[in-house]
């Protein structure tokens, strides 16, 4: 009888027990790496943008995302023989709190942008952007970026012309020391408004016109244009902006 009441007892304490999900390692807790992280001279500054995590290393939905830390590295171009993606060589560069204002950081829904203005012609800057939560625990770092500083490309030539329902804009691109030139970024904001880190035009404008629409009337818009580059390497180099200017609608 003692047997039965044992075999009897085991399923009911199984049944208590529940089904537990499986193991998840402190390690995966973390937030995942930021994504979309990319680099580009601008002109004579460099221009980083990322994505924030929204899971953590498990896979889960993050909700204890606290910051991004982006990490710095500066080289000589051509002499830097240390590991790439070492994470000892580099220095905190900028410390980001999601839920606070950050005049160095700019937000396009969930792109963000941040400017570089300490840097040097002739030298490799590297760059690894870590989300952190609220413990202060970094997450996954992002591979690092690295962007090579050459002699600024001369800023285009821009003009405006203003129609009743739309503005036709002309780019003149100054002959390159160096590189071919493949196109233009095209910079928009309504005029006293900080100008824009990201470009109006969703792809590169390989043409010498943009015409602009669905403007509003009224409305002063302001603009500049960047000269795109390819350089022998490769890389993608903007140049200097140039002169702003600002335009309205006609009337009818």
């Amino acid at each position: 009888m003692r047997v039965l009441v044992c075999l009897l007892t085991i399923p009911l304490f199984l049944a208590a027990c529940g089904k537990k999900g499986a193991l998840i390692y402190p390690e995966m807790l973390v937030p995942a790496a930021p994504s979309a992280v990319s680099t580009q001279q601008t002109g004579t500054i460099v221009k980083l943008s990322f994505v924030a995590p929204q899971r953590d290393r498990a896979g889960r939905s993050l909700r204890d995302l606290v910051g991004i830390k982006v990490l710095r590295r500066e080289a000589i171009t051509g002499q830097s023989d240390s590991c790439s993606a070492c994470v000892a060589d580099f220095a905190l560069f900028h410390k980001l709190y999601m839920d606070l204002p950050d005049q160095a950081v700019r937000r396009y829904g969930s792109l963000m942008m941040l400017l570089d203005t300490d840097v040097r012609i002739g030298s490799d800057y590297s760059y690894i952007v870590v989300a952190y939560n609220g413990d202060d625990h970094d997450g996954e770092p992002a591979a690092p970026v690295t962007v090579s500083m050459v002699p600024a490309p001369e800023s285009p030539a821009l003009t405006a012309t203003a129609e009743p329902t739309e503005i036709r804009l002309k780019f003149t691109a100054r002959p390159p020391r160096q590189g071919i030139v493949i196109g233009h970024n095209l910079y928009r904001v309504v005029k006293g408004e900080p100008m824009s880190y990201l470009p109006h035009n969703k792809e590169l404008l390989t043409g010498d016109t943009f015409v602009d629409v669905g403007l509003e009337r009224r409305v002063i818009y302001s603009y500049v244009a960047r000269t795109v580059l390819k350089l022998p390497s490769g890389a993608l180099v903007e140049s200097d902006a140039s002169a702003e200017v600002s335009v309205q609608l006609l009337d009818e």
